[in-house]
């Protein structure tokens, strides 16, 4: 029987460096991955990505962090190849990468759709690809989308518009790739309290998000905790193995399919 645990597993992490991503590949560490790749977008994130990797060496694994805008399919490449060269394999690919807009239709411009299209659903199609390409036999595949896919709202058309593709990309992966034991699967968490939430928002729509999942008087914020996401993550990349192909979304009540 296939072992499933994380013990002894490498990873790659496409926006790795924190929030979700962050918390990720330190608990995945702490659970005994052997190596971590962190992946980072700018600049800014250099100092975060730095924290990340000192947190990973306290618990043993090993950790590595690139920097890469991955809104090319040459970058992406890149990318899995320098992972792999680090760590000398792959076995579990995690994509947290995500950007966010709030408008109203008829106020998007194409350069800001044709931006929001690059990173939610052109790169997570060619991280899809290149883990396909690259990933040890039996490996776990999941990316991160939105519970907005399950929602009637307005203003999030460009973003919730260009991360609905990965649903389909995530269940043809799932096809192509079960033959070799890869899994592949989908997580839409609602609004998370970190930074990538609150820029977009104004203070009665904050509120709004705040209140709106049934669950929501029992967090700290009443958003979803990033600390709740993280064992949905860690369960599909390991025992939770079965379920491939599938979209899950996880809110605490918050949309529902």
């Amino acid at each position: 029987m296939t072992n499933h645990s994380i013990t002894g597993k490498t990873v790659l992490i496409a926006g790795g460096a924190k929030n979700l991503g962050g918390l990720l590949a330190v608990d995945l560490a702490r659970h005994g991955a052997a190596a971590i790749a962190i992946h980072y977008n700018s600049d800014a994130a250099k100092a975060a990505a730095e924290n990340t990797l000192a947190a990973i060496s306290v618990t043993g694994a090993k950790g590595f962090a690139f920097q890469a805008d991955l809104t090319t399919a040459d970058a992406m490449e890149r990318l899995f190849a320098d992972a792999k060269a680090a760590m000398g394999s792959i076995d579990i690919a995690v994509n947290t990468v995500g950007k966010v807009l709030k408008k109203p239709m008829t106020e998007i411009s194409e350069e800001e759709f044709d931006a929001m299209s690059a990173v939610n659903s052109k790169s997570a199609f060619f991280f899809l690809k290149e883990a396909g390409k690259h990933l040890n036999d039996n490996g776990k595949i999941c990316t991160l989308v939105t519970s907005l896919l399950g929602a009637f709202t307005p203003f999030y058309s460009s973003y919730a518009g260009t991360k609905a593709p990965v649903e389909h990309y995530t269940r043809a992966a799932s096809k192509e790739f079960g033959a070799r034991g890869i899994s592949v699967t989908a997580i839409g968490p609602g609004p998370m309290d970190t930074s990538f939430f609150y820029p977009a928002e104004g203070e009665d729509a904050v509120a709004y998000h705040k209140s709106a999942a049934a669950l929501s008087p029992f967090t700290k914020t009443g958003l979803t905790d990033i600390e709740d996401i993280v064992p949905w993550i860690r369960f599909l990349v390991t025992e939770g193995w079965w379920m491939t192909g599938q979209t899950i979304l996880v809110n605490g009540g918050y949309t529902t399919k």
